[in-house]
C-alpha cells in the first residue's frame, strides 16, 4: 500500500497490515484502527523530548535497561500474539524498556514498555490522550507521564494493585524534581526538562 489515501479507515486492522504500508504519514492502531499522527512535532516538543531523552540516556547507559525516542514502534499485546492478531501500535514520545525480551525481534517492543512518556502538541485533541491513557492502562505500562509544554508541567500516572492508574500526587512544574520507582536512583529536574523554552 503506497497511498494513505487508498486505506478504508472503517475497516479494522492489524500489524502484518501496518508492516506493508509505505507512505510517507505516520500512523498508529488503536484497537485496530488507523489514527493519523499529528504533523512532525514543533520545536517545544523537540527541546523536551531531547531534554528527557538525554537524561535518561546518561542514567541508563551502563544499565540493562534500554530507553527509545519516537518513531519506535511499540506493539501492545496481552499475550504472545502474531503479526497477524496484533491491532494496537502505538508510537510514544519517548518509552523505557525493562524487560529485554520484549526487544528480540528487533521491529519495536512487543509488549508493554514499563514507562511512557507523552509531550502533547497542539494538535492533539483530548479525544486522542483520553484513548492513549486508557491503552496504556488496560495493556500494563507501569507509569505513563504527560508532558504540557505550554504549561510546563508533567502529570504523573502509576498503576496501582488492580491495573489502573492513580495520579502521583500533583503534577509537578519549574523547581520540582521527579523520580520513579521503575529506575530508582533516576531523578530529573522540571528545570531540565523544559530548559531552552
Amino acid at each position: 500500500m503506497n497511498s494513505f489515501n487508498n486505506l478504508d479507515l472503517s475497516k479494522t486492522y492489524t500489524y502484518a497490515d501496518y508492516l506493508l504500508w509505505k507512505f510517507e504519514e505516520r500512523v498508529e492502531l488503536f484497537k485496530g484502527k488507523i489514527v493519523k499522527m499529528s504533523p512532525a512535532p514543533g520545536s517545544a516538543h523537540q527541546t523536551i523530548s531531547f531534554n528527557i531523552a538525554g537524561e535518561l540516556y546518561s542514567f541508563l547507559k551502563n544499565k540493562s535497561y534500554r530507553a527509545f525516542t519516537a518513531p519506535f514502534d511499540v506493539r501492545l499485546i496481552k499475550d504472545e500474539s502474531s503479526d497477524h492478531k496484533i491491532k494496537t501500535v502505538v508510537q510514544p514520545d519517548i518509552c523505557v524498556v525493562c524487560d529485554l525480551n520484549k526487544l528480540t525481534d528487533h521491529k519495536g517492543c512487543k509488549g508493554a514498555p514499563d514507562l511512557v512518556v507523552e509531550i502533547l502538541s497542539p494538535g492533539n485533541n483530548q479525544r486522542e490522550v483520553k484513548i492513549k491513557y486508557d491503552l496504556y492502562e488496560e495493556f500494563g505500562v507501569k507509569e505513563y507521564w504527560v508532558v504540557y509544554p505550554t504549561e510546563q508541567v508533567i502529570t504523573i500516572y502509576r498503576l496501582n494493585a488492580e491495573g489502573k492508574y492513580i495520579a502521583v500526587g500533583r503534577s509537578l512544574t519549574i523547581g520540582d524534581i521527579l523520580t520513579t520507582n521503575i529506575l530508582p536512583g533516576f531523578e530529573l529536574k522540571m528545570d531540565d526538562v523544559f530548559r531552552g523554552l
